[in-house]
């Protein structure tokens, strides 16, 4: 058996919710082989960040060329790259290696932790973000990224030509901060897709971007096109979130295995 190989160039998460740990539970759920190449250790759960230590670009470097020369890669997914340093050195490797990247610029955890240094910010824009396949930032990274804020779903197409004037060949804005339905663009500047799914009351949300990110890019290493992959992975976030569940005395995660197992009560996705 052969299963599509994707990659995770992301932070570790110590309370497993988000991060490293989110990724490579998305894709064992979405029948993908994960692989991990890991940027920064968090101490982390459910209440916040309580430290962050990057790792050296040695150590980074390494695991990347351990992974791809010999096992190979069908999609690229990153999250927390911390500072400039790494950000360009994930870059410059990201430029040698022939696989869709998807790229979640990481900068404030759900907590509003930092987790991007502010001087990484222009290496995100100028190396990072035009080697990506899909970018997909929140709206409180389009702000500082792009410096545009968005307040209404009109204000999301003004946010995806900021962040397309970066590079990327396609932009995923997360309009899940918004109220209302959590709704999304999608677009290539050329093509537009708005995905919408209906907003759960349910606040343990934990690691919804990695999950997001993770499972478009296991579709795209399936072979999907950009639109059916993004399409799939809020489905599959959709129900993740629908089943998100307490863990610790803060926000608990959501739940990547939601369509494994029977359904545990009220509120939870049929499989």
């Amino acid at each position: 058996m052969s299963l599509p190989r994707v990659l995770t160039v992301a932070g570790s998460d110590s309370g497993g919710g988000a991060g490293i740990q989110a990724d490579l539970k998305t894709m064992l759920a979405l029948g993908v082989h994960g692989m991990s190449v890991l940027t920064a250790v968090t101490a982390q759960n459910s209440v916040g960040v309580q430290g962050a230590w990057e790792l050296p670009v040695a150590a980074v470097r390494a695991q990347y060329r351990s992974v791809v020369d010999d096992i190979g890669v069908d999609a690229v997914k990153t999250g927390m790259l911390a500072s400039a340093e790494l950000v360009e050195t994930v870059a410059e490797l990201l430029a040698g290696t022939d696989a869709p990247v998807v790229v979640d610029p990481v900068g404030i955890s759900k907590h509003g932790d930092p987790l991007l240094a502010a001087s990484a910010l222009d290496s995100v824009r100028t190396r990072l973000l035009p080697l990506a396949t899909v970018a997909t930032p929140n709206l409180d990274e389009v702000a500082q990224l792009a410096g545009v804020r968005v307040e209404s779903e009109a204000d999301l197409r003004r946010a995806a030509a900021a962040v397309l004037s970066y590079g990327p060949t396609w932009v995923l804005i997360k309009g899940g901060h918004l109220p209302g339905e959590a709704v999304d663009l999608l677009t290539d500047g050329t093509e537009e897709l708005l995905l919408r799914a209906p907003r759960h009351d349910n606040r343990h949300t934990h690691g919804t971007g990695c999950t997001l990110a993770s499972a478009i890019a296991s579709q795209l290493a399936k072979g999907q096109s950009v639109p059916e992959a993004v399409t799939a992975a809020k489905e599959y976030v959709t129900g993740a979130i629908a089943a998100g569940f307490a863990l610790g005395a803060g926000i608990g995660p959501v739940d990547h295995g939601w369509a494994l197992r029977p359904p545990a009560g009220p509120g939870t996705p049929a499989v």
